[in-house]
This record gives C-alpha cells, sequence and structure tokens, in this order.
C-alpha cells in the first residue's frame, strides 16, 4: 500500500505557516507545512518527533486554525507526517475551501499551459 493509497484527501504542495505545540515542550515550534491536506499535512524539520505524538498545530490561513493531531511518520532529519484529529468545523470549512480554491486554481494553470 503507497501513501496516496491511506490518504481521504489529496495533498497539495503549499507552505503554510504553522506553529506547533508538543505537551511538556520548551514552547512553540514555528514553521511550514510541505503538503497540505483537509486531513493533514507534513512539515519539515531536523529535529521530528516520533510517531504518536500528540501535537496541538496552528494553521495560518485568512485566519488561525486550532488544530489537534498527531504524528503518523517519522523521517529522520527529514520531517513529520501530521494527521489531524479534531478542529472546530468552522476551522475545517475554512480548510477545505483553501484547498479547493488552491486545487482550481492548479487545474486552470494546467490547462493554460
Amino acid at each position: 500500500m503507497t501513501d496516496s493509497d491511506r490518504r481521504d484527501a489529496p495533498r497539495l504542495k503549499i507552505r503554510v505557516p504553522i506553529e506547533i505545540e508538543v505537551e511538556g515542550g520548551s514552547g512553540p515550534i514555528r514553521g511550514a507545512t510541505a503538503d497540505l491536506s483537509a486531513g493533514g499535512c507534513y512539515i519539515e524539520t531536523l529535529f521530528p518527533h516520533p510517531v504518536g505524538t500528540t501535537i496541538d498545530l496552528k494553521l495560518q490561513l485568512e485566519n488561525t486554525l486550532l488544530v489537534a493531531a498527531t504524528v503518523v511518520t517519522c523521517d529522520p532529519q527529514v520531517g513529520n507526517g501530521i494527521r489531524f484529529e479534531r478542529m472546530l468545523p468552522e476551522d475545517f470549512e475554512e480548510l477545505k475551501k483553501y484547498l479547493e480554491a488552491l486545487e482550481q486554481d492548479e487545474s486552470k494553470q494546467a490547462g493554460a499551459s
């Protein structure tokens, strides 16, 4: 089974500012997504968290979306795959609309070339 077979939603290569807090951590870690979907994201970091780590994530779209998430993959000195577990319904709707708009832009650009 490939990674794409396990995903519920397509991931788009997009850098979105994020802030991560880990329980017992020394404070927020700021960075950006490498890709993003309605169900999760990939974060590039030299110091990835172990699989199973529960994190609180802030995604910076037009508003700040608060997400409870879990680390599902750990690539040493590369990054983490993150699965979104819980977020407010209005935050989820904003994320979905953001991703749909990106997909439409990408398909327009692909059609123009």
